[in-house]
């Protein structure tokens, strides 16, 4: 476990998203290390793969509260400099952020006695040679090694976790997005991913006809009459309270009730609002509601790997590549949905191996991703249909 590595000038871009590192480089920054040690004679038997990513605190670099630039330099830090009067400034978005992270990174191999000290003080000096996310690894708060590998080793994850809080474990979300889009397709076979993946970033609002009256009369009725009718109508209005505003989905039994409802001068205004309520029109009052995510949870936007959009192409064949010898294929970056989720929620070796973040490869794809309770149990079924390699 690297615990609390303080990075400053993280790249806070990736894809879509802004706000937090792709996957991708916490597990770059974990390859890296691992190319490292097999190229050093005293630990060519280790091997590090996979990390799960933990979150303790972060600081976006921006100009004003929930505003970022879309200008690589802005335009009060030119100052004299002549590179900058010439033309105009590029519309590229670099979003930075200082955070403070800990890995917790699959080791395999011996690591006993002097030589346990001497591995973790060669991984001090390694994760400080090295960037994290595009940002330089200022500090290191401490590296501990423990043998976590069945339910006996209870007491050593404790005692990890303990060291890990407070902090915020990255989960992998996708079958979240998979289902949703699933569920958008039966009202709506037009719908796309993209459609899916949006209902859980974007934060929509929906009017609802006021109703204040509504449940106020309700609300007195219940407390008037004790009968199970009372409160199930009762219960009926909670619940559809509890879901968006939809004028063909309103109960049955609350408009048969109100269609019997004495029309005196008490229930006068009560009966306009219920009207009111069933058939809105423009000038119509009404309050506006967030509209609930999918799934409930702090679920954010990820980028977790890239899909091939072209296909390889020798190094000859590409102009300005970074060298002369390693192919080229082009690629779209891939998107899904994650959850930050407490990491004192991490109380078994199951729950912890879930955590942990792995490279996954198919034709034209590469892939971030965490194993399943299937795929910890020996049966996977999570990739059941063949991935689209069609790159056309």
């Amino acid at each position: 476990m690297i615990n609390h590595i303080q990075v400053q000038g993280a790249n806070a871009a990736a894809g879509f998203t802004w706000g937090f590192p792709a996957i991708t480089h916490f597990l770059g920054f974990v390859h890296n290390l691992a190319r490292k040690a097999v190229n050093k004679d005293s630990f060519k038997d280790i091997q590090l793969s996979g990390c799960a990513v933990i979150a303790h605190s972060y600081q976006v670099h921006t100009h004003a509260f929930n505003q970022f630039v879309q200008h690589r330099t802005t335009a009060f830090q030119y100052k004299e400099q002549s590179k900058y009067k010439v033309g105009t400034p590029p519309v590229i978005e670099e979003g930075k952020m200082d955070m403070d992270v800990s890995l917790i990174i699959t080791c395999e191999g011996d690591i006993g006695g002097d030589r346990k000290e001497e591995f973790v003080q060669w991984l001090v000096i390694s994760c400080q040679l090295q960037r994290l996310a595009g940002g330089t690894v200022l500090e290191i708060g401490s590296i501990d090694l423990y043998t976590i590998d069945n339910e006996q080793s209870t007491g050593n994850l404790r005692a990890m976790t303990r060291q890990l809080l407070p902090g915020f474990v990255l989960l992998d979300r996708s079958a979240y997005l998979e289902k949703h889009f699933q569920d958008l397709q039966l009202n709506n076979p037009e719908a796309e991913l993209f459609d899916a993946w949006v209902d859980f970033i974007a934060l929509r609002q929906k009017a609802r006809p006021i109703y204040d009256l509504i449940s106020r009369h309700l609300t007195q009725l219940l407390d008037k009459q004790s009968e199970n009718d009372a409160k199930q109508l009762f219960d009926i209005w909670q619940r559809h309270l509890d879901e968006p505003y939809d004028q063909k989905k309103i109960p049955d039994e609350l408009a048969n009730y109100f269609s019997t409802l004495d029309e005196n001068k008490t229930n006068r205004k009560i009966l306009e609002q219920w009207q009111s309520y069933c058939e809105p029109n423009e000038k119509t009052d009404a309050v506006w509601e967030y509209v609930n995510k999918p799934e409930s949870g702090f679920l954010v936007p990820i980028m977790t790997g890239y899909k091939a959009i072209s296909p390889v192409y020798k190094n000859h064949e590409v102009a300005n590549t970074r060298d002369n010898e390693t192919d080229v294929c082009f690629v779209e970056a891939i998107h899904s949905i994650g959850e930050w989720q407490g990491v004192h929620r991490i109380k078994d070796v199951n729950a912890l191996r879930q955590a942990l973040w792995d490279y996954h490869y198919e034709d034209n794809w590469y892939l971030c991703r965490q194993k399943t309770v299937g795929e910890l149990s020996g049966s996977s079924e999570v990739l059941d249909a063949p991935l689209n390699d069609d790159y056309s």
